[in-house]
């Protein structure tokens, strides 16, 4: 008996997956979000994949139409289709879309990520062995995501690069697997001309356990106003002895455009010496939200739950709006974050300063240990839980970088996993 469907209804998941998956990707990097959270949010982009997959053909030709004026949610909807079904014919095309397209990119690297590794079987090796740059680039992504190792692949491309973001993201993906016997590979491009390649290289060289010159090279680029700054200063304090952090800082806090990155660096220093500090940036409504977090990753405080928060003030509007006059159309970093209330934080402090040592290193209220870190990754917001598998691949680089982005349910799995193990240590 054929399956009749409903059109208007999987047009509907279709139109929904696109806009949840948008969600999810914005989630991923979001400062409210949790774990539990992020599988909520996977399980309704689940159901209306669902949808469009017992549509069988109907559902399969409503992703390919929407392919007519796709953003990245339609490509990601699209390629999952594909993926699932084994369409090469199908997924070339997205490959072509993609390239023409960069923008589109971030979809297509989703979707490998979401099938199960059972679906990719033979596909991602087909990538990796392919001399399509942008293929090998997804295919060492879908690795990544899944935790699989490339093997020779990554070697190969380090060794013989042909494209500079294809060999950035080889890089990048040494630490991420944790791959240290190429950390010599990675050194050679430590002096690299392109800046890319030099910073992931530093990156990956830092993480895989070469602190020398690969260390100097990010305390550099901390320093300086550059693409990879943000990124260098999150990775070289989790590294650096607390007076050498507070020395970095102080350079940082000459320039008063570096505020928000000495605010953010004094939560990842975690030394309890700033709080007092950050409570009186608490003041100031263009950094209060920022102070409140570091303040978070200090002691461990969820002020929201703990009703440390207040209103936002009336004179703060948050990120771009419609008035034609308003010339500032950016979007709000910290529009997810709560509003710190100074005056009760402040007296919970006075109650529990005691509680903290100066000079000492703070993550989320515990001193950085595997099993601290595990517990974060557990429970933590999506930024905390960024920090804390940072945090483990310093700790032990053979173990590489925990991907907070992959489906929630996959990491529910990896989580449990390594949570039996560190309790059998």
């Amino acid at each position: 008996m054929a399956l009749s469907v409903i059109p208007h209804i999987i047009d509907q998941h279709a139109e929904e997956a696109a806009f949840l998956w948008q969600l999810r990707h914005s989630a991923v990097d979001a400062p409210h979000y949790d774990l539990t959270d992020l599988i909520k949010l996977d399980n309704r982009v689940a159901a209306h994949l669902d949808g469009l997959s017992i549509a069988g053909d109907y559902g399969a030709r409503v992703c390919e139409m929407a392919m007519e004026n796709p953003g990245p949610g339609e490509v990601f909807v699209s390629a999952v289709r594909a993926l699932e079904e084994k369409n090469n014919q199908w997924l070339d095309h997205l490959f072509a879309l993609v390239d023409a397209e960069p923008n589109l990119q971030t979809g297509l690297l989703s979707a490998f990520g979401w099938v199960s590794a059972s679906r990719l079987q033979g596909t991602v090796a087909m990538l990796l062995a392919s001399h399509d740059a942008l293929k090998q680039l997804i295919g060492i992504e879908a690795c990544v995501m899944h935790r699989v190792d490339p093997g020779k692949s990554l070697n190969h491309i380090l060794m013989q690069p042909t494209d500079s973001e294809l060999c950035a993201r080889a890089l990048r993906a040494a630490a991420e697997l944790g791959r240290v016997d190429l950390l010599s590979a990675c050194d050679r491009y430590l002096d690299d001309q392109g800046e890319k390649c030099s910073f992931w290289a530093a990156w990956s060289t830092v993480l895989l356990g070469n602190r020398k010159k690969a260390l100097d090279i990010l305390y550099a680029l901390a320093q300086t106003q550059n693409p990879y700054q943000e990124q260098s200063l999150k990775l070289i304090l989790k590294l650096l002895p607390v007076p050498d952090a507070h020395a970095l800082l102080k350079t940082l806090a000459q320039d008063p455009i570096s505020l928000r990155l000495v605010i953010q660096g004094a939560g990842i220093v975690g030394d309890p010496y700033y709080v007092p500090w950050l409570i009186k940036q608490m003041d100031d409504p263009q950094v209060a939200r920022l102070a409140g977090e570091s303040f978070s990753f200090i002691t461990g405080l969820d002020l929201a739950y703990l009703d440390l928060e207040k209103d936002a003030p009336d004179e703060m509007l948050s990120g771009p709006n419609d008035n034609p006059a308003e010339s500032d159309v950016s979007i709000d970093k910290d529009e997810d974050l709560a509003w710190p209330d100074a005056s009760k934080i402040q007296v919970w402090w006075d109650a529990n300063k005691l509680n903290f040592i100066n000079g000492q290193r703070y993550f989320m209220a515990g001193q950085v240990s595997r099993e601290h870190c595990i517990e974060t990754l557990n429970v933590g917001y999506q930024r905390q839980r960024h920090a804390a598998a940072l945090y483990l691949s310093i700790l032990n680089p053979k173990t590489g970088l925990f991907p907070i982005s992959a489906p929630g349910w996959r990491q529910k799995r990896w989580l449990g996993k390594i949570t039996n193990e560190a309790y059998a240590a």
